[in-house]
């Protein structure tokens, strides 16, 4: 399965053309089945719409996906885990919420399709796999 990231949601509702989002839509064209959304990221995404009718579209459109509950008891025990090593490195994942999204990609051994630099270092020090 393939996490796709809120940075790449909200950039692709933006209209914004990159490297990312591009692999989106060829991830929707091609292979539908293998997108996860996860609920953190529903809700980083549907937070933002402007106005109730806008985020009840968008929801319609996520949810022709699985949608993953992502956190649990033993996730946010990794997560507090991966936070600490990174920390004994000098890196700070400034975001609670994609040290989560991070550490159940690691976890659920999913791919992770992100524009978002806080999961570098998880990437580099973690074994995040990252979609590009």
């Amino acid at each position: 399965m393939i996490v796709v990231d809120s940075s790449v949601w909200i950039a692709n509702l933006r209209g914004i053309d990159n490297v990312a989002v591009f692999r989106l839509r060829a991830l929707a064209d091609n292979e539908n089945d293998q997108i996860l959304v996860g609920d953190l990221i529903m809700l980083e995404v549907l937070q933002g719409a402007r106005d109730d009718t806008y985020a009840a579209r968008i929801e319609r459109d996520l949810r022709q996906y699985p949608i993953g509950r992502m956190v649990d008891d033993g996730l946010v025990v990794r997560a507090a885990h991966n936070y600490r090593r990174l920390r004994t490195q000098g890196i700070t994942v400034r975001k609670t919420i994609d040290l989560i999204i991070g550490t159940f990609c690691i976890e659920n051994d999913h791919g992770l399709l992100h524009d978002n630099r806080n999961f570098t270092p998880m990437a580099e020090h973690l074994g995040l796999r990252v979609v590009q």
